[in-house]
């Protein structure tokens, strides 16, 4: 069991001011409303709502999630994501799944019942979500998943054959078990994935292909690879932010508490709180400027509407493909709510890394100076 003192579980009180409690003030008001439509209920307007590209669309077949009953490989799960907000679409199920990249407490987690008959109504999450998404699989914030696993022909993970929490830096040979992956032109040429396939028995050594799904169901037609490799670079980073805000918050609380109790802050306790707050930082950095990550295959598609429209957002938002996911090699969550919103001492460490890694990197130099001295 986990035991936390007082100050700092002063530090992960739920806040009222993300995009899921905004956009719930918006339709209390009447500013906002969500339609109910046809056997998707609320999931299209709410994708307009909160400005959710149906392009992100991938889709999950293992039964790896809360609705896992209704999951399998002819009716997967779909997930659609922006900077801050992740949705996820059981056919048939009777709520959404929404979690959303809150400023001081990490990933907060929501649900929507798809009860036309009621007005639309997120109801947080009281814990639930965090058995799976507060551990060290989420560096112990509440955090996202992205996950490859063994599935068997129904869906359901063998997970004594192991699975994998993906990251970027994750080789691609080992990504998306138990996820639909469109086609990629250069399968033979380091595209091979474990994506689109089903364990025929329980020992693992004879593999099919899923069956496939009726894609007229979703709002998207398939599953973009693109879609999957943001969704693993923003999870991923999500939960980077999160732990150097929430560990830099409680660093310091200490500090202000031991002071308190003491007086004057000794260099050790000094020099300890530095740490604390560096070491995460460290991380985060690296994860913005994606340190470390693994070669991309050939062929992926360079025509997906998902690439242009993210493009069209600046050049943060350009995609390469080649050499790596993103033109720039810089994470445009630099520009979240989330990110702006870190206590000024991550800040102030991550933007000195930013200045120090531009002296060594001219072809990134401009953009990062540009990104580290910018008002805070």
């Amino acid at each position: 069991m986990r035991v936390f003192c007082a100050f700092l579980l002063a530090v992960v009180v739920a806040s009222a001011e993300n995009p899921i409690d905004r956009l719930q003030a918006k339709i209390d008001s009447g500013q906002v409303r969500l339609n109910y439509d046809g056997p998707r209920g609320y999931l299209d307007s709410l994708l307009e709502a909160l400005e959710v590209l149906p392009e992100t669309q991938t889709l999950v077949f293992s039964k790896t999630s809360a609705q896992f009953r209704l999951i399998n490989p002819r009716s997967p799960r779909a997930l659609y994501f922006n900077d801050e907000v992740y949705i996820g679409y059981v056919r048939g199920g009777p709520f959404l799944e929404i979690s959303t990249a809150d400023p001081e407490t990490g990933a907060a987690f929501y649900t929507l019942p798809q009860d036309g008959s009621k007005p639309a109504r997120f109801v947080a999450d009281n814990g639930q979500c965090l058995q799976c998404h507060e551990t060290a699989r989420t560096l112990r914030v509440p955090g996202h998943l992205t996950r490859s696993v063994h599935p068997l022909a129904d869906g359901q993970p063998v997970f004594r054959l192991g699975s994998i929490d993906v990251s970027q830096k994750t080789p691609f040979a080992e990504r998306f078990g138990g996820w639909y992956v469109d086609a990629i032109a250069g399968a033979a040429k380091g595209g091979a994935h474990r994506g689109n396939q089903v364990l025929l028995d329980e020992e693992g050594e004879n593999r099919g292909p899923a069956p496939g799904y009726d894609p007229s169901a979703y709002p998207a037609p398939g599953s973009d690879p693109v879609a999957h490799l943001l969704l693993i670079h923003q999870t991923q980073t999500h939960n980077r932010i999160a732990r150097a805000a929430l560990e830099a918050r409680r660093a310091l609380k200490y500090r202000e508490e031991m002071t308190i109790a003491f007086g004057e802050a000794s260099p050790e306790l000094d020099a300890s709180v530095k740490r604390r707050i560096e070491g995460p930082a460290e991380q985060l950095v690296q994860a913005l400027l994606f340190e470390g990550e693994a070669p991309l295959p050939e062929g992926l598609p360079k025509d997906s509407p998902l690439i242009a429209r993210y493009a069209a957002r600046g050049p943060l938002y350009e995609l390469d493909l080649e050499r790596g996911l993103l033109k720039n090699r810089i994470s445009y969550l630099v520009e979240s709510e989330e990110f702006r919103t870190l206590p000024d001492e991550v800040l102030k460490y991550v933007f000195r890394r930013f200045r120090e890694i531009a002296a060594e990197d001219p072809e990134r130099k401009d953009l990062l100076h540009k990104i580290a001295n910018r008002p805070r």
